[in-house]
């Protein structure tokens, strides 16, 4: 079964479920698998965990 894994901050459940039908269609029509192989797992960090520039995320938003 092809995973598809993302690592973000830290979202709404309907931004999750646009993530997870988007990435599906999509990798279903590149690889040509039916979306129903798929499997998305969405990991989430909270903004200070998230570096980025060497700053947290957070840092980064309250500028």
């Amino acid at each position: 079964m092809p995973t598809i894994t993302i690592a973000m901050d830290q979202t709404s459940e309907e931004k999750k479920k646009q993530l997870v039908k988007n990435l599906t269609r999509e990798a279903a029509e590149i690889t040509g698998y039916p979306a129903e192989y798929f499997f998305v797992y969405i990991q989430e960090y909270p903004a200070e965990n998230i570096g980025v520039g060497g700053k947290t995320l957070k840092e980064n938003r309250n500028q």
